[in-house]
């Protein structure tokens, strides 16, 4: 029987938790995501013990790219002083490396992707988009609310704008959980359904034995496609945040 592209995503309880009605669960999903946070704060914690090396290794040099990639992001999307670039770094630099890792991690075989998930998608964003927002109303006060109106526009069609301009603002936080979402899946089910085909391929011999070596080029590629959306969704989820928090802080 085969088995469907979608069993990867199954979420599995391991230690069953009920507490009334509600459903506590320690699940896979749950186990990868405390993988991959103690994975990042290993490395982090061995890599800047004793301040370091003075001639980095493969290690400290990979945290430190990642390290500089981000703050170089700061730095070109959010305006306004250093010390305001600084305040945001952390939050932002654990953001990054956090999806950046559970989507690598996904990409090992038998492993789980946390980020195939919309709630956790959308935990994330909505949590951000949350906190995005009281900064923005700690920055200018009521005078936030300027953003939904931009500088120029008719009187009479600043009711029509303001209430667009509040839609838009709103799904912002849906579209970045939907979008690192989709992605996700849709490129696990690809690599899946073709590497399954590929197999039953090679399982059937005769002339459909020699045929099954361009599914698995295929595949082949798809792994090193899906890895490079990988990195890059944790970019644009990263970037598009930056982006969010710039208009926050300084409005428009």
């Amino acid at each position: 029987m085969a088995c469907s592209p979608l069993e990867q995503f199954a979420i599995i309880p391991l230690i069953p938790i009920h507490i009334g009605n509600f459903y506590l669960s320690f699940t896979n999903s749950s186990l990868f995501m405390l993988l991959t946070i103690s994975l990042v704060l290993l490395l982090v914690h061995f890599v800047t013990l004793n301040g370091g090396h003075l001639v980095p290794n493969a290690w400290q040099s990979f945290v430190e790219i990642i390290y500089d990639f981000v703050l170089n992001l700061v730095n070109e999307q959010i305006s306004g002083p250093s010390s305001m670039k600084q305040r945001f770094f952390p939050l932002i630099f654990v953001t990054f490396t956090f999806l950046l890792f559970c989507n690598l991690i996904g990409m090992i075989p038998y492993s789980f992707t946390v980020t195939s998930h919309f709630i956790i998608t959308l935990g994330l964003s909505l949590s951000l988009f949350i906190g995005i927002t009281i900064v923005g109303f700690q920055t200018h006060g009521l005078h936030f609310f300027s953003l939904l109106l931009p500088q120029g526009v008719p009187l009479s069609l600043a009711p029509f704008l303001v209430l667009l301009e509040l839609i838009s603002y709103n799904f912002r936080a849906l579209s970045l959980g939907i979008r690192l979402f989709a992605n996700m899946m849709a490129g696990h089910s690809l690599v899946k359904i073709l590497s399954g085909f590929a197999w039953t391929m090679l399982s059937m011999g005769g002339i459909m034995y020699l045929a099954h070596l361009a599914p698995f080029l295929i595949v082949f590629a798809l792994t090193a496609l899906e890895l490079g959306v990988a990195i890059l969704q944790a970019y644009v989820f990263t970037i598009l945040i930056c982006i969010y928090l710039n208009d926050a802080i300084n409005l428009h």
